[in-house]
């Protein structure tokens, strides 16, 4: 691979460039990006090394989507239309179902790879990318059988630089499973800063009494809207779900409260603690 096209030169899509440098010395990457701010700055930070638009797209060996998943499900099918047969052709959006039917019957689906790499930080734009931000985490795929083998190995030799743990899933599930680890935590930790925020007039209390644990558990609340609200639009059956349960539990918590039944809290919290377990395992 020599010229690879980075669409969206944010945070994921800069930081899979500063990774995929170690790829081949000899590798040109491409920047495209409706920003041109952004590109000014992937530039001098040496992100990508040229300017690049769609109708360059016919000289890609590979092109990665990193754009908020609305986007994706447009541009998605376009990219396909312009690349040559023998391109490499991912998308690293935080839902799968939308976007893999957007391009199930386009003809050259077996140039696309739908992943999903788990990583990511509160922060956006290229000064946010990060080299060795995925090493050690996991990358999902989806409908792998759909993808051309050759083009496979092509993206498992740049999973493999990144350092990332590869798992199957189909796009159903994926989509169902990460409402759960991921999109319910956000929406969590910005209607936690909504609550403190409505609640409390003057904002210097708020960062004088805020520790350690309320701004890890806020920390999602810096994340971008423009990225956040597609993805919740996109997965809004399972967002929903994970929302009921949810509510559910803090409203037994706090009926338990009213009732001042806190060794039904002590149990619950007890219960919860096996989580410890479960993430040493993960990590």
């Amino acid at each position: 691979m020599k010229n690879i096209y980075i669409i969206g030169v944010g945070l994921i899509g800069g930081s899979i460039a500063k990774d995929i440098r170690h790829l081949n010395p000899e590798i040109t990457i491409y920047g495209i990006d409706s920003n041109p701010e952004h590109l000014d700055e992937a530039l001098v930070l040496q992100i990508i090394d040229a300017k690049a638009e769609f109708g360059d797209l016919k000289n890609a060996d590979a092109v990665i989507l990193a754009v908020p998943v609305d986007a994706a499900v447009t541009i998605l099918p376009e990219v396909l239309d312009l690349i040559h047969d023998d391109t490499l052709v991912m998308e690293s959006g935080s839902t799968k179902v939308a976007i893999c039917k957007a391009v199930e019957k386009h003809n050259k689906r077996r140039n696309f790879l739908a992943t999903h790499p788990i990583a990511g930080t509160e922060f956006s734009g290229p000064k946010a990318a990060v080299e060795g931000l995925f090493r050690g985490k996991t990358n999902i795929i989806c409908e792998v059988e759909k993808t051309a083998f050759k083009l496979q190995e092509r993206a498992l030799a740049i999973f493999q630089v990144m350092g990332m743990r590869i798992r199957y899933m189909n796009p159903k599930d994926h989509d169902k499973h990460i409402a759960y680890v991921s999109h319910l935590s956000h929406i969590s930790s910005f209607m936690l800063g909504k609550t403190v925020i409505d609640k409390e007039c003057n904002e210097r209390d708020i960062f004088d009494m805020a520790g350690s644990g309320f701004a890890s558990t806020v920390r999602l609340a810096k994340s971008s809207p423009d990225m956040w609200t597609p993805i919740f639009k996109q997965n809004k059956v399972n967002v929903l779900e994970t929302l009921e349960e949810y509510i559910q539990n803090l409203n037994r918590f706090k009926n338990y409260m009213e009732a001042d039944n806190f060794e039904a809290i002590h149990k619950e919290m007890s219960n919860t603690n096996h989580i410890k377990e479960i993430l040493n395992g993960i990590h």
